[in-house]
């Protein structure tokens, strides 16, 4: 039987409306009858409206946040989480007051962006937080991870910067569609790795766990369990991975994920 099921957000259990689908809250409660774990496995951080959802899943449970570099247990505040060296925050900092770029510092508990830009506002709507720029200087605790946010255009190019001792982790939501998220974390933190140790901490075989995601920061998570599946708008990359495949976000796809696991 499935015994855990990791779950992306943004194309997953957030669809094109900002909105989880009133029918999925039900069929989470049937999957958690059914003796199954919930856990949030996203981009996105600890705070806000995805610290809801989680507590909507398991509020007394482990949660994976920031594309793996933030694990973070609910009740009780405890973390695994990584840290990104303090030479290349330093490094981030300085390429974007040198291009205007904006970027975003993240801890496990929140973030500090000095941009007043559009996006940068749009994208604090989405995290559910209100907008209120400030001085990286002003962020307090380990930072775990950064965030560019471009236009979807210039993905590309970003991609192709040097970006020393960091790895780059690309993501797009259907709330933004004309914006590219990348993350910046130090090497070795993805969200396969947090699967591993959400899995361990519960003591889950990884052969037990389903994965539920649409974009390319799922690809990893997706290959080190048993049960990959594909929501029916994921990338390619992701549904040539995939064990099963689903409908898409804004058509039920979550709910058919979470039946299936039922039946396995």
């Amino acid at each position: 039987m499935i015994e855990l099921i990791c779950v992306d957000v943004d194309g997953t259990l957030v669809g094109s409306s900002g909105d989880v689908a009133p029918e999925v809250w039900p069929a989470v409660e049937r999957a958690r009858e059914a003796g199954a774990r919930l856990v949030i496995c996203s981009g996105r951080p600890a705070f806000g409206l995805t610290r809801e959802l989680a507590e909507r899943l398991d509020p007394q449970g482990w949660h994976v946040f920031q594309n793996g570099a933030s694990i973070v247990h609910l009740p009780t505040g405890r973390s695994r989480s990584g840290q990104v060296p303090d030479d290349a925050v330093q490094r981030l900092i300085a390429r974007a007051r040198e291009t205007g770029r904006i970027l975003e510092l993240y801890t496990d508990t929140g973030y500090a962006v000095e941009s007043t830009g559009e996006r940068a506002r749009r994208h604090a709507g989405l995290l559910g937080v209100p907008f209120a720029p400030r001085p990286f200087g002003e962020l307090r605790g380990a930072i775990v991870r950064a965030q560019w946010i471009v236009p979807l255009a210039e993905e590309g190019a970003v991609l192709v910067e040097p970006h020393e001792g960091l790895a780059l982790t690309p993501s797009t939501s259907p709330v933004m569609p004309d914006t590219a998220f990348i993350s910046l974390t130090a090497p070795g933190l993805d969200k396969a790795g947090a699967v591993r140790a959400v899995a361990g901490e519960y003591g889950i075989p990884l052969e037990r766990v389903m994965m539920v995601g649409d974009g390319t920061n799922d690809l990893e998570a997706m290959r080190v369990v048993g049960f990959p599946v594909a929501m029916g708008n994921a990338a390619a990359e992701v549904r040539a991975v995939a064990r099963h495949h689903v409908g898409h976000v804004d058509r039920g796809g979550l709910v058919e994920a979470l039946e299936y696991a039922a039946t396995l």
